[in-house]
């Protein structure tokens, strides 16, 4: 199947009630030869429009590097093909959270919608990291426009590319003290998560749990991550 119909085809009630019941996913999606065929790309310049250097701002020991528009096929139709189903779940969200929000229910209408507002560069990208490097907690808030979820995709063989480096997520609830998961991925999987805050049924009702995420520190080896973020960038 193509990636739309693999789409289609996941377990979309069980993906609901995870994001609902604790913010985050996951889901196998790209195949091995998909995986090398995106890791490849790092190479090539000619296909983004930055690259971030992690210790020179602080937010952790790596490199990573933004799509430049148009994205490859692949990053692209993930995006486009993700968005409808996790838009239903967000306005969801937003009507628990009562944010006033409400997204349209194809990727193409949100893009505009950050497009008039200024957010016009794309955030798709490329994550690599070597031994030693990690990824900060952190949250991926580029603008006014933030859809609330989020994929990251590991292009890598856990235990044959690299060990360590675990994606790792936080959440932290009112008086309480930050829950911590460590993510279990193999190659080709999908991590689906919140990224700034979700919905939490409490006591007294509905309140806001905030996410981030992170990457543990590499033994060795290294480690290529796809990340699909659908909003733009101011």
């Amino acid at each position: 199947m193509d990636i739309t119909d693999r789409i289609a085809a996941l377990d979309w009630p069980r993906i609901r009630a995870d994001l609902d019941g604790q913010g985050w996913t996951t889901v196998p999606l790209l195949t091995p030869s998909e995986c090398a065929a995106l890791s490849a790309l790092y190479g090539d310049d000619g296909g983004f429009r930055k690259q971030v250097i992690m210790q020179r701002h602080g937010y952790g020991r790596g490199d990573y590097k933004y799509f430049a528009y148009p994205l490859p096929d692949m990053v692209s139709a993930l995006r486009t093909a993700l968005y409808p189903p996790l838009a239903r779940i967000a306005n969801d969200w937003a009507a628990a959270l009562r944010t006033g929000t409400r997204f349209p229910a194809d990727h193409a209408a949100f893009l505009d919608r950050c497009h008039e507002a200024g957010q016009q560069r794309p955030t798709p990208l490329l994550l690599r990291y070597g031994e030693g490097d990690f990824n900060h907690l952190h949250q991926d808030l580029y603008g006014e426009h933030v859809f609330p979820l989020q994929a990251a995709f590991l292009l890598s063989r856990p235990g044959d590319d690299f060990i360590g480096g675990e994606f790792v997520l936080t959440e932290q609830r009112p008086r309480m003290q930050s829950r911590v998961d460590v993510v279990p991925l193999a190659q080709g999987d999908a991590v689906i998560f919140a990224v700034s805050q979700h919905p939490a049924q409490g006591a007294r009702g509905v309140y806001r749990a905030v996410m981030r995420h992170g990457v543990s520190r590499l033994r060795s080896g290294h480690r290529f991550t796809l990340g699909v973020i659908f909003h733009d960038a101011a």
